[in-house]
């Protein structure tokens, strides 16, 4: 059963219309009041009520109620003030609950019921509804409005006199109670609360018809009936019921992100998240992960899942439509970018267009983008000659500037030319542009690659004329312009090899001096390099005996070093004034008082949800201390997966430690209450966030010491925090917690604990990466406590004998894999929280290495009697073995499997065991909760006694 907070509605209301006072939500409603009351006590407010059905402007304003009228997230399953005619419920005894008509604000006609009997001791009146059909919803809430007199103003009332009354309920599957045949005790009603008004009526109230209506709403789940009847049980009030609204809530039909969500009922708990699967709306597709949102319990929306986005051809439209590009615009990619208009050259004659075609004559290469221009094929804009001997010319060019595309090949025309004479003139780098030439017409072709080309088979000291063109998938381009190029004569070439020869040696000394310098070298370098590892040794020696923190890095400081500890809590944390601190819930009990929750207004400052950690009346100095070190300890911290200090008080009682709020709560319950809800992406970022935050607390110096599930909480949207960083549980010795076994002085949670921690009490970040792994596997599978039932020293055992846990159901390889390196029994080999955070960041970019499915090896697949068989000495037959196993229930699957005796079951492998446990795939299919699983897992440790078998390495 939950209690609702009565300024919930309006809230509600503001979020769901936007603004203040919206339309479609109510301003205020002026309490009604009905009363058509037969006893003297209500005589008078009777009379002045229906013989002056106005109220005072003054008492019309105080009698306000801020509430929304019917908020978008609820449905009406009943509510009385749109009656017409009589309820007709069915009241026992008939001198109880009475039915009466009356008038409400708007002076409409509204049926109430009223019971004032605070004059006869004993009172136990029964108010029964008709049926009410729940529509599939699976939590109900229920508005209640009603007065109550106050029964310090009755004159000689008894003791009895009562202001409060009960709300109960029923479940049935039909209509089982009229006016002739209603039930009071055999029914088994289920109590919601007890209601209590926040305001009553005195005899001074009737003058000024000052009507002092209280409003309640109460929620009850999980419902699996067709239907339920409500129930109010009145034991001595003076009190009218005005009305009853029974609704539930669901989240509205949306569009988000591109895709259409259903109108989604709430889930059974306040807490819960119901899945919603998106549609993508028209011309958009789906991106990612399947699209999903979760529908929390207000009926409100939340942690949006995967994306749809607008397909190609196609712009956002106000981010709920995708519309088709215009004709002669196109959008080449899907996504949210809008259409553009058609490049140079190219056009588009359709609407949705995705790439625009290029006009005739014009080419885009396959290469070239969609925005890319169409063109037609560019020339060679000049040619350089590089070389040239007797025979042959080497030429090169540029690339053209545009050239259409991948240039696939150079087409090169040449001819001699007759008369030897360019204009303007001849050179021998750049060619010159000649005159027509009768040669000209019978060219010689060649094809080059590149853009270089050797030209060979020509004459001495001839000029020929060179022109060259580019080939794209487009076609060719244009000939570049005509260029002349000379070959040398008999006498140029023995004037160039004379020059040539001088270089030709010295360039041959130049080479013989450096394989000289070269053999020096290395015969220095090799006696420097026993030196150079000697001082890299050192390098790294002198960096980490400074610190893994690099310049200007915070590094942790132990609140426990201040020689007053109250020094600590001033430098850390911020004190805040009591007054800006509003309790309202117990949430929880710590080791040092109750949690509650509450909100933190601080000046300029938006108002926030807080929890609030108390410290208990009757403490101790040291109790003090321990306590605001938790705030020492936070206050240094600054990361968004570590919890956040919002302040404390301590000039006050009781002192505080206020944080930020988590609706969620801790991980283990939470995922134990949502088992299966979640995809593997989504507990491996539940996971990068908890190593994130580690990987921050490590570079900190800061060592946690007990990192559980337990101790990480989850906010609204999914956000895992670390957090509980209290070191008092180390310091005292209470084991009445089974979760923490006293260990030389102090308490370790074993489970979660390295073996070096268990055994020497040595705490690194290296333990706290073993315990990581514990959360990995905790994460895993949905809450499941480690090790199960197994006693912490039959798990020390086990951990000593190098056994691990097995993977959990559905659990991927990789993930597994990562949990048996946090477990490495050598520290040094486990990796650091910046590897793990790497990993876990690989896995989320590539989801499918999250597809391959560890499965349990606990033991091989030879018989077992190859490893340390079981003692059987003690038993006597197969049942007694199972009993004392506590696998009893598989009595019969054994004798039905022919294993009828200890000497059968000692040779049996684990295939056979797995077989024997759940021999179909109907069990699996009957046992949906893990349990086919765990009851395997649970087995193989029973099997080889001790140590009890995890996985091995």
């Amino acid at each position: 059963m939950k209690s609702e907070n009565r300024t919930q509605p309006r809230r509600s209301c503001v979020r769901a219309c936007g603004q203040a006072n919206p339309p479609g939500c109510c301003k205020g409603s002026v309490a009604p009041w009905t009363a058509s009351l037969q006893r003297g006590v209500w005589g008078p407010l009777h009379a002045s009520v229906l013989a002056t059905p106005t109220w005072r402007p003054d008492a019309q304003r105080e009698s306000v109620l801020h509430t929304c009228c019917d908020l978008p997230r609820a449905e009406t399953l009943m509510d009385t003030r749109t009656a017409t005619a009589e309820l007709g419920w069915t009241a026992n005894p008939s001198s109880g609950w009475e039915e009466v008509s009356g008038y409400d604000e708007n002076l409409n006609t509204i049926r109430t019921y009223q019971v004032c009997n605070v004059f006869e001791p004993n009172q136990n009146n029964w108010l029964l509804t008709t049926f009410i059909n729940r529509r599939g919803a699976h939590r109900i809430y229920s508005e209640m409005r009603f007065t109550v007199r106050d029964c310090s103003s009755l004159p000689n009332v008894p003791g009895s006199c009562k202001e409060t009354f009960n709300l109960y309920y029923y479940e049935t599957d039909s209509v089982i109670a009229t006016k002739k045949s209603a039930f009071w005790t055999e029914a088994p009603y289920l109590k919601v609360d007890t209601i209590a008004a926040d305001e009553s009526f005195s005899q001074v109230d009737f003058g000024g018809r000052l009507m002092k209506v209280n409003t309640e709403v109460r929620s009850f789940g999980p419902l699996t009936r067709n239907g339920f009847y409500l129930a109010f049980q009145d034991y001595g009030a003076c009190m009218s019921l005005l009305s009853v609204r029974v609704f539930f809530k669901k989240c509205p039909s949306v569009v988000q992100n591109f895709a259409i969500f259903p109108e989604t009922m709430t889930g059974a708990e306040s807490t819960s998240l119901v899945i919603a699967r998106g549609t993508c709306i028209p011309n958009a597709e789906e991106v990612d992960v399947p699209i999903k949102l979760y529908c929390n319990g207000d009926g409100e929306w939340m942690v949006p899942i995967g994306r749809c986005t607008c397909k190609a051809g196609y712009e956002p439209e106000n981010n709920v439509a995708c519309k088709a590009c215009p004709a002669g615009m196109f959008k080449a990619n899907q996504g949210a970018g809008i259409c553009a208009q058609c490049p140079t050259n190219s056009r588009s004659t359709a609407e949705a267009s995705p790439i625009c075609t290029c006009r005739n004559g014009y080419y885009r290469a396959e290469s070239d983008p969609p925005e890319a221009a169409c063109t037609t094929p560019s020339t060679v804009p000049i040619m350089h000659q590089v070389s040239a001997t007797m025979r042959s010319i080497t030429l090169s060019w540029p690339q053209p500037e545009q050239p259409n595309g991948i240039i696939l090949d150079y087409e090169i025309r040449y001819y001699e030319k007759v008369s030897r004479i360019c204009t303007p003139e001849i050179s021998s780098t750049v060619g010159s542009r000649p005159a027509t030439d009768h040669n000209e017409y019978n060219s010689s072709m060649a094809r080059s690659q590149t853009n270089t080309a050797r030209i060979d088979g020509l004459r001495p000291g001839m000029v020929y004329v060179v022109q060259v063109r580019a080939r794209t998938v487009a076609g060719y381009g244009k000939y570049s312009g005509k260029m002349c190029f000379q070959t040398l004569t008999d006498d140029d070439y023995k004037s160039e090899l004379r020059e040539q020869l001088p270089l030709i040696a010295g360039s041959a000394a130049a080479g013989v001096v450096f394989i000289v310098s070269l053999v020096a070298i290395s015969i220095v370098c090799s006696r420097k390099r026993a030196y150079s590892k000697e001082a890299v040794y050192s390098d790294k020696l002198q960096h980490y005996s400074t610190g893994r923190g690099s310049p200007g890095m915070k590094i942790y400081i132990d609140p426990f070093t201040y020689e007053d500890p109250n020094e600590a809590v001033r430098e850390f944390a911020k004190e805040i004034d009591v007054s800006f601190v509003k309790i309202e819930e117990v949430i929880g009990a710590g080791e040092f008082g109750e949690v509650y929750k509450g909100r933190l207004k601080l000046p300029s400052k938006r108002e926030i949800y807080v929890a609030i950690k108390t410290l208990k009346a009757g403490y101790s100095e040291k109790q003090r201390r321990d306590f605001l070190s938790e705030a020492s300890i936070m206050g240094q911290f600054d990361h968004p997966n570590i919890i956040r200090l919002e302040g404390v008080v301590t000039k006050s009682r009781p002192v505080m430690i206020i944080t930020e709020f988590m609706e969620n709560g801790a991980l283990d319950s939470f995922l134990r209450q949502n088992d299966g809800q979640f995809t593997v992406i989504q507990l491996v970022g539940m996971l990068r966030g908890i190593a994130a935050g580690m990987k921050y607390l490590a570079e900190m110096n800061y060592v946690h010491r007990d990192l559980a599930a337990r101790n990480i909480l989850v906010n609204s949207n999914l956000v895992c925090k670390v957090s509980d960083f209290g070191l008092s549980r180390y310091l005292q010795d209470d084991t009445s917690d089974p979760t923490y076994t006293s260990s030389l002085g102090g308490k370790i949670p074993v489970r979660w604990t390295a073996p070096e921690a268990i055994a020497y009490r040595k705490f690194t970040s290296a333990s706290d990466v073993w315990s990581y792994g514990i959360v990995m596997w905790e994460v895993m599978s949905f809450g499941e406590r480690p090790y199960w039932d197994m006693s912490n020293q039959d798990v020390i055992n086990a951990i000593e004998q190098d056994y691990r846990l097995p993977p959990p159901m559905d659990c991927p390889a990789a993930l597994h894999q990562l949990m048996l390196d946090c477990w490495q029994k050598d520290r040094n080999t486990r990796p650091r929280f910046t590897e793990i955070v790497n990993t876990l960041d690989k896995m989320i970019r590539n989801p499918a290495s999250l597809k391959t499915v560890a499965t349990i090896t606990a033991v091989p697949s030879q018989p077992l009697l190859d490893r340390s068989i079981p003692d059987f000495t003690a038993f006597t037959s197969v049942e007694d073995w199972l009993n004392a196993i506590k696998m009893s229930q598989y009595r019969d699957n054994f004798l039905t499997a022919g294993f009828t005796s200890l000497q059968l079951v000692a040779q049996m492998t684990s295939e056979g065991i797995t077989s024997v446990i759940h021999p179909t795939r109907k069990w699996i299919q009957d046992n949906p909760d893990r349990k086919a699983h765990r009851h395997t897992a649970l087995f193989l440790f029973h099997w080889q006694g001790t140590p009890p078998p995890c996985s091995t390495r």
